[in-house]
């Protein structure tokens, strides 16, 4: 059986191969495309084509990541149609292949797919994004969500403060930040302005502050205003750089630890997490979805092909394939707007889709 574990797993692999290369040039040619327009509306910041490719290339780990259970299904259904038209697989039926031998072999493929999904979705992607957000920065300006930017919530003690940062460069620079502290009764205690700071380990770093505070008389229980200067000031903070970027990127972004980190950050700030606890489950399923291709394509080897109708079959594992994407997305959006459990939610379109594969399988292979 391992030559015919190396037949299968070599000829999937050159297919997969193959559809993820023309997938990826044609998403590549359309960022391209974009980018274009982007050389004239940042030339006058020093924009130019250098920076437009940098920047292109750095997208190419979160195609990847997109395009690999799709290109897996079409790779491993064009393999399969084809062994089956060719009588190749029936030979190999005839000399001991039982079914769940060929899924087992599958399945063992599907793990090697299933780890470089995760790895571009976990490692590759996040950091390819922020290198790339990092090069726009330097042209377009800091990262920013609309005209107040973004706001994050921490509680510390008895207090809770309410922190804006207008602009960041994703990195670890803020620009235009301002601190509401309250305290537990949610009496406002003081506001903190700063024209720029650092994030860092444990502190941010501001700089240009100013601080005022309103403080109340023990005796005559008047209100006392007091307004200081401080050219550089420390504020002891969990907020981090990621939760930061988080607040003004989309999660799709961040790599799960990170989502899992924010989700923790925001339920014991008693913020709503779901849209993050949707995407975080996601990005835990959506490797595993290489799997469901693979086994969503096993049933094609053991169709009766006659001339011609490998191209139809292809087509229909193509359309499954777009299926599962939209249901995958359209889930996502619908379990955040009706508040439904985020883990059912993102498991969903797997589970479906793996009770369809594994019927087929049944149908097609095991009850025939």
């Amino acid at each position: 059986m391992k030559t015919v574990r190396t037949l299968l797993h070599g000829e999937i692999l050159r297919a997969v191969l193959f559809v993820l290369a023309g997938f990826l040039s044609l998403f590549l040619f359309f960022d391209l495309v974009d980018e274009l327009q982007a050389l004239d509306r940042y030339a006058a910041q020093g924009y130019r084509m250098q920076h437009a490719l940098l920047f292109i290339a750095l997208k190419t780990p979160n195609h990847l990541y997109e395009l690999l259970p799709i290109s897996v299904l079409i790779g491993s259904i064009f393999v399969m149609a084809r062994l089956a038209q060719s009588s190749e697989f029936t030979i190999l039926r005839t000399g001991g292949l039982a079914p769940w031998t060929a899924l087992n072999m599958l399945f063992q493929l599907g793990l090697i797919f299933v780890s470089l999904t995760f790895f571009f979705g976990d490692y590759a992607s996040p950091w390819a994004e922020r290198q790339a957000q990092l090069i726009k920065t330097k042209f377009q300006g800091n990262l920013t969500v609309g005209q107040t930017g973004a706001w994050l919530k921490e509680k510390q003690g008895q207090q809770q403060f309410a922190v804006n940062v207008r602009r960041f460069d994703g990195i670890t620079h803020m620009q235009d930040i301002r601190i509401h502290a309250f305290n537990s009764q949610g009496r406002l205690l003081s506001i903190t302005t700063a024209a720029t700071g650092e994030i860092l380990s444990s502190e941010w770093q501001l700089k240009q502050v100013q601080e005022k505070t309103l403080q109340q008389e023990p005796t005559s229980g008047l209100e006392r205003y007091q307004a200081q200067q401080h050219a550089q000031w420390m504020w002891k903070t969990t907020i981090s750089a990621d939760m930061v970027a988080a607040a003004l990127l989309s999660p799709d972004t961040m790599s799960t630890w990170d989502l899992f980190h924010y989700m923790r950050h925001l339920s014991s700030n008693n913020q709503n997490a779901q849209r993050y606890e949707i995407e975080f489950w996601r990005k835990v399923f959506y490797p595993l979805s290489c799997l469901v291709m693979l086994v969503l394509a096993l049933p094609f080897a053991y169709l009766h092909f006659r001339s011609g109708q490998i191209a139809g079959h292809v087509f229909g594992g193509v359309l499954a394939g777009i299926s599962f994407s939209l249901l995958n997305n359209v889930f996502g959006h619908i379990g955040n707007l009706q508040n439904w459990q985020p883990l059912l939610t993102s498991a969903a379109p797997a589970l479906i889709y793996s009770a369809i594969s594994l019927a087929a399988f049944w149908w097609m292979v095991l009850r025939r």
